[in-house]
């Protein structure tokens, strides 16, 4: 591939940009574009920024360097809007070698009392990071575990790793305890601690006799600080479990206002159509915006030794796409109990939800899942989208289409942040073999 002039002013010729990420004034520009919704179009980058974005090969260019991208792919930068970097990388000490859910939620709780000290959470948050970095992301948002003491710390590591990559990475944080930690003198704290960090209020939601009580206190607190909320719902096989209904249910009751995100929502398929459509018109009155965790939700949903799975274990990504609710694709964990694999790469798993969700049928809108929907679900107005004006971050692939895309891993990819190519070299994993083991 042709390599990205070091002083950042240059053309990118003959690129393909998914429709759903590109802006532009002229639609005419739109008109020249593939079956799949790929735009073939030339991109000028100068100053770091987008500065213009014409029809491929439309008019002459003059007195700036040219890079044919050769109708490969260019992207803007991913957004990571699910993910659980405190977990990450412990595998190798805690395995789950059981790979259930409850023995992974045992395994993660054994861990962090034994290790996860400030500096064993700094090191293996920081890796996840230059892994995500490295792969073309630009934005995450991290679930924290957070009951008791360990706040303190994580969320103490977390600021400091948001500060140090300030320049190159977007970090939001969400509180991750269950729902009635927020019922007691503790979880209150923990929302000023959440609000001292600019964070997301969140939590898991099971189903339970108090979960209204439970959701309408964590909507107060988020209301009274000004939080948005991120929740974890229905990673389950339960189809009783209707909890994504009960926090739309609970947004409506306390009238509120900020955004909401929930997670997993794996129950919506294993229940009736009556009972999904039911749900997702009270989600969709609520603008509540769900992410699906296709990479950890095969792992672990409808797992028993020594059985083969019945079902993929995501939630109805189709339907919610066809009820116009924002979907989202995210990583999840990463080498931990919760799943033993993951490399902090969007693509990879762009590249799953395609394949288990069957949205090749759906090209057009699907890449916005990593991109620019999942930007909108964490506030980031210009972030998740290419367009004149906004910053020139972008993954430059040498696939030209989706099949072509998704068929190989694309290591080659060109990561360009501000206009200028970066080291995609990934962090060795000997760097984490001083940790406890």
């Amino acid at each position: 591939m042709n390599v990205i002039p070091s002083e950042g002013c240059y053309w990118l010729k003959n690129a393909c940009v998914p429709l759903s990420m590109l802006q532009v004034q002229d639609q005419s520009i739109l008109e020249n574009q593939t079956s799949e919704g790929l735009c073939f179009v030339d991109i000028q980058v100068a100053e770091g920024k987008v500065a213009q974005i014409v029809r491929a090969n439309s008019q002459p260019i003059a007195d700036m360097a040219v890079v044919d991208v050769q109708r490969g792919q260019v992207w803007a930068g991913f957004v990571d809007v699910h993910t659980h970097l405190d977990k990450g990388h412990i595998w190798q000490r805690t395995p789950n070698l059981e790979g259930t859910f409850d023995q992974a939620l045992e395994r993660v709780k054994q861990d962090s009392l034994q290790y996860w000290q400030a500096e064993d959470v700094y090191r293996r948050m920081a890796f996840g990071l230059r892994c995500s970095y490295a792969h073309g992301t630009q934005a995450i948002r991290t679930h924290i575990d957070a009951f008791g003491e360990q706040a303190a710390i994580s969320f103490g590591v977390f600021k400091q790793l948001q500060q140090e990559w300030a320049n190159r990475l977007v970090l939001q944080a969400v509180a991750l305890v269950s729902l009635d930690y927020y019922l007691t003198p503790e979880g209150v704290k923990l929302a000023d601690l959440v609000a001292e960090v600019g964070g997301v209020l969140g939590g898991v939601a099971y189903m339970n006799p108090d979960i209204e009580a439970q959701l309408d206190q964590v909507f107060r607190l988020a209301q009274e600080r000004d939080l948005a909320l991120d929740f974890h719902t229905d990673e389950t096989d339960d189809p009783e479990s209707i909890c994504l209904r009960k926090v739309a249910e609970a947004a409506r009751r306390c009238q509120f206002g900020r955004q909401i995100v929930c997670g997993h929502c794996c129950s919506l398929a294993v229940q009736s159509p009556e009972d999904v459509a039911e749900t997702l018109a009270r989600v969709k009155e609520a603008g509540i915006g769900v992410v699906s965790l296709p990479l950890s939700n095969l792992y672990l949903q409808d797992r028993k030794l020594g059985r083969t799975p019945r079902w993929r274990g995501v939630t109805v990504i189709q339907e919610l796409l066809e009820s116009g609710i924002p979907v989202t694709l995210a990583s999840d964990n990463c080498r931990d109990p919760f799943f033993g694999f993951g490399d902090h790469d969007v693509l990879e798993v762009f590249n799953q939800g395609v394949r288990v969700a069957h949205l090749d049928g759906v090209y057009g809108e699907s890449p916005a899942m990593v991109t620019k929907t999942a930007a909108d679900l964490m506030g980031l107005e210009n972030v998740g989208r290419i367009g004149v004006g906004l910053a020139a971050n972008l993954v430059w692939f040498k696939g030209r289409s989706y099949s072509e895309l998704l068929s190989r891993p694309q290591c080659d990819r060109v990561v360009i942040r501000d206009g200028i190519a970066i080291d995609t070299t990934l962090p060795d994993y000997r760097e984490l073999d001083s940790l406890g083991s």
